[in-house]
């Protein structure tokens, strides 16, 4: 099945652009040109993915984001920025946003963005996928899934990567300046919220009480580092 791929901007030539670079390999496209028109579609249509502009007429995309998220609805989300919206931009990967390109953007980068993260949840035909087990958590790398005594969890991308980089790396304390470059390409140790906020996230999913993590450590002044709780 072809995937479903919704774009979202103000500006019409810009999305005929993207449409037809889509539609030529091989997507269905989906257009909506301000926010309000976007979250109907986002309803109606169920898109598989989202390319979201920030700076929409009626709803921004910071609002759509929010949104989702809120109605527990995980449909994946580039951000499409200015390069003037920095803040916007990382309080965009705060609320749940995937992932961003920036403006003027190739549409080569935009393309191999998004065939990576359509990629979760599929395999190709014949392969079979791995899992890593850690405590009370399975992770099924090859399909973006992660269990926790056996139910699967509602992780964004970004959640998911940042989970698994700290269970490869279990036991091992992780910077903070190494986690944002490594998962989000920031390299301003200023940006460290971006971090803080999804780490709180994943604490509120995985952890049977997030004040008091079991899984996943804070130390103080360096970053985060997983802890594999036994199986009771």
């Amino acid at each position: 099945m072809r995937a479903r791929i919704l774009v979202v901007d103000d500006e019409e030539s810009l999305v005929r652009l993207i449409e037809h670079n889509l539609q030529r390999e091989g997507y269905v496209t989906i257009s909506a040109f301000d926010g309000r028109e976007a979250w109907e579609k986002i309803l109606t249509e169920a898109p598989d993915l989202i390319l979201l502009d920030l700076m929409l007429p009626g709803m921004d995309g910071l609002e759509i984001c929010r949104r989702l998220r809120q109605e527990r609805l995980y449909t994946p989300v580039i951000m499409l920025t200015a390069k003037d919206e920095e803040i916007d931009r990382i309080l965009g990967l705060e609320i749940g946003a995937d992932d961003y390109v920036t403006k003027p953007f190739s549409v080569r980068e935009l393309l191999a963005r998004i065939k990576a993260i359509l990629r979760r949840g599929r395999l190709e035909p014949g392969e079979k996928s791995k899992v890593i087990e850690a405590g009370d958590l399975v992770l099924v790398p090859d399909n973006y899934e992660v269990f926790l005594r056996g139910e699967k969890l509602d992780l964004t991308l970004k959640e998911f990567e940042l989970l698994e980089m700290l269970i490869r790396n279990r036991g091992r304390v992780l910077r903070r300046d190494y986690l944002l470059r490594t998962l989000w390409g920031l390299t301003d140790t200023a940006h460290t919220r971006v971090l803080d906020v999804h780490i709180s996230k994943l604490r509120d999913k995985i952890e049977p009480d997030s004040r008091t993590p079991l899984y996943i450590k804070t130390v103080r002044g360096i970053g985060y580092k997983f802890e594999e709780k036994p199986n009771d």
